[in-house]
């Protein structure tokens, strides 16, 4: 498997973000980013203006981030070509998108705060909508925001980084409880604006800078393919495209936040006698099925969870539990008792 590191959720100046996709580009390849997917509100300009291509060796994908008329319900689309009506309800463009061949993740589904009247939590409250590929289990600005106080903003301005501690609680059970019905992929979000706001009434400051962002949570992706051999072409083909969406629709991926450190190199499988389960996949339950990790650096604690519980727990670097019953399964992996890295489900018996 092929690794790619990159940011998801990220706005331009085509909606609410005041850097230009190239400099955006600039800014994730000057920290490794392999790719990175921009999410303008309810545009696709980017896209239709040309800037989906390889920017060096950074890959940028183009989709957009659809709301309804009350500005609730906030959905992450990718593999469309177009941006459709907010005048739709939440359930009709989550199957527009499945219609269109796209795939589509609820958005900050769980956002709760009320520290700041000029920017209200933005929930997703459509739950009749079944369509949809995955969860946002992970967005760095919203767990800013929520964090936010009179009394730490100071500090919460000076260290962006320091307060995003790990993913919703609420959105993590709830996927969870969904993907023992389906499968349902969890990825982490920046949500990256890079507002700048007049602190103090003295002087302007870039609230989260795209690179510092770029140095927070992140999404790994797991490909079949060398996909970096096509940066010297610097066009992106339907094929790579689908190739990274079909990998995302999959669970095929993996959350870490980069403050913690360098999660690259991380796996969970399973394996039998005959056969390895990658994350993402289905399987049956059957004797002498194992599930594995594997973690990049030593001193950290690996958790299994099975329907949400941990089931086993460890500290080694290579680490395998022998299945017993039937679930979803997937890992945490904790640093100093700060989140570090959340795999995606292997379901088993289901």
């Amino acid at each position: 498997m092929h690794e790619l590191i990159g940011a998801i959720h990220i706005h331009s100046i085509f909606s609410d973000g005041s850097g230009e996709i190239p400099d955006i580009a600039s800014a994730a390849g000057e920290v490794g980013l392999d790719f990175i997917m921009i999410t303008d509100h309810n545009t696709m300009r980017g896209l239709s203006e040309g800037y989906e291509k390889w920017y060096g060796e950074t890959l940028v994908l183009i989709g957009c981030e659809i709301n309804d008329k009350f500005n609730q319900n906030h959905y992450l689309a990718f593999g469309i070509d177009e941006a459709f009506s907010t005048r739709m309800p939440a359930k009709e463009y989550v199957e527009k998108v499945k219609r269109a061949g796209g795939i589509g993740f609820l958005a900050h589904p769980h956002e709760k705060r009320n520290s700041m009247k000029e920017h209200p939590p933005y929930p997703w409250t459509a739950w009749d909508a079944e369509g949809f590929t995955g969860i946002e289990i992970w967005n760095h600005m919203s767990e800013w925001m929520e964090g936010l106080t009179e009394q730490n903003k100071f500090n919460y301005f000076i260290h962006p980084l320091k307060s995003i501690l790990s993913p919703n609680p609420d959105s993590v059970r709830v996927w969870d409880k969904i993907a023992l019905t389906r499968p349902v992929t969890a990825i982490g979000g920046v949500d990256a604006h890079a507002h700048k706001v007049n602190l103090l009434g003295f002087f302007e400051v870039e609230v989260f800078p795209y690179k510092v962002l770029f140095k927070s949570v992140r999404t790994h992706i797991l490909v079949k393919n060398d996909i970096k051999k096509h940066a010297e072409e610097g066009v992106v083909s339907n094929s790579l495209k689908a190739e990274i969406y079909g990998a995302l629709a999959a669970g095929s991926c993996y959350i870490s936040n980069f403050y913690y450190g360098d999660a690259k190199g991380f796996r969970f499988f399973g394996s039998n006698d005959y056969k390895r389960i990658e994350m993402g996949s289905s399987t049956e339950l059957s004797e002498g099925l194992f599930l594995h990790a594997e973690i990049p650096s030593e001193g950290a604690a690996v958790r299994f969870i099975r329907n949400g519980s941990i089931v086993f727990e460890t500290e080694s670097q290579i680490s395998e539990y022998k299945v017993k019953d039937q679930g979803v399964y997937r890992v945490e992996v904790y640093k100093n008792q700060h989140c570090w890295i959340f795999s995606n489900h292997i379901r088993i018996g289901l």
